[in-house]
């Protein structure tokens, strides 16, 4: 069974709630899991939102695009990207980016789009493909 897109008006709706949702853990939580791990886990369902509402990609290839760029950016992490390449980019980047690699980052990615996949599949099975 295919997995229906929704509308890009529904991934824009959702794209906005979750980006409140990460500005808000990111200026006024200061724990120990919120802002680490559910924040890395909600961020890679902004970041799908945001590319379904941008592209036209399958959902498959969206989900599996983007938990390869979160892989991707934390393994970068990981060899000290930004030594390797001596370009010391702008604060917002940098905070954007992270500075330290860690296998819980990706557990917490994994799970984010294991989560979005799972809603994704549970939409299309109840015909709420055009929500």
């Amino acid at each position: 069974m295919p997995l229906n897109r929704k509308s890009k008006k529904t991934y824009f709706a959702a794209c906005m709630v979750l980006l409140i949702i990460e500005i808000f853990i990111a200026v006024w939580v200061r724990d120990k899991f919120v802002r680490p791990y559910l924040g890395d886990f909600l961020v890679v369902i902004l970041i799908y939102t945001f590319l379904m509402m941008i592209s036209r990609i399958s959902v498959v290839k969206g989900l599996f695009a983007v938990l390869l760029f979160s892989f991707a950016v934390e393994f970068f992490q990981l060899i000290n990207i930004v030594k390797v390449l001596q370009y010391q980019p702008p604060k917002i980047v940098m905070i954007i980016l992270g500075s330290s690699f860690s296998a819980w980052d990706l557990l917490a990615y994994f799970l984010g789009i294991a989560f979005t996949g799972l809603l994704e599949l549970l939409f299309s099975r109840n015909g709420f493909g055009r929500i």
